[in-house]
């Protein structure tokens, strides 16, 4: 009986450990699985400079959202990146929005920039306010040849 007890009490802990690891997975990779915590919007951009489903949104720095989807356009080639904002973060229609690294060769992000007309930008919007990324490669060439001002 005791081998038994031993063998449940092992069985438990093990089934404890998953779960909580599976916990945790889930929160650090912002999953959500119950409720609709975010609306979601577009932002048209010219060039997207590589930039991936799953990128941070951030407002001054902070994390507000994640980006969804990047798709291009075929009738006017540009690309439409979907981005999931947190409900409780309200933006306005003027809302400037980037594509920034994190540091000189980092990861690519979605910085806001939000506006202030008071015209609340609803869920599934487009914002035309956007700054593409910046190529870092052809700028660092047109310097080194010495045609920077093109």
């Amino acid at each position: 009986m005791s081998k038994l007890k031993i063998e449940t009490l092992v069985g438990l802990f093990v089934l404890a450990g998953v779960l909580a690891v599976s916990y945790l997975a889930v929160q650090i990779g912002g999953a959500r699985f119950f409720g609709n915590e975010t609306y979601t919007v577009e932002a048209r951009f010219n060039n997207t400079g590589g930039l991936k489903a799953g990128a941070d949104v951030r407002i001054a720095g902070v994390s507000v959202g994640r980006v969804r989807s990047v798709r291009l356009d075929p009738e006017s080639y540009a690309a439409y990146v979907a981005i999931d904002i947190h409900r409780d973060i309200a933006l306005d229609d003027d809302t400037i929005v980037s594509i920034r690294t994190t540091g000189l060769i980092g990861d690519k992000i979605v910085a806001l920039m939000p506006g202030g007309s008071g015209i609340p930008v609803e869920p599934g919007d487009v914002l035309y306010d956007t700054e593409s990324a910046v190529d870092l490669e052809s700028l660092i060439s047109r310097f080194a040849f010495g045609s920077v001002e093109d």
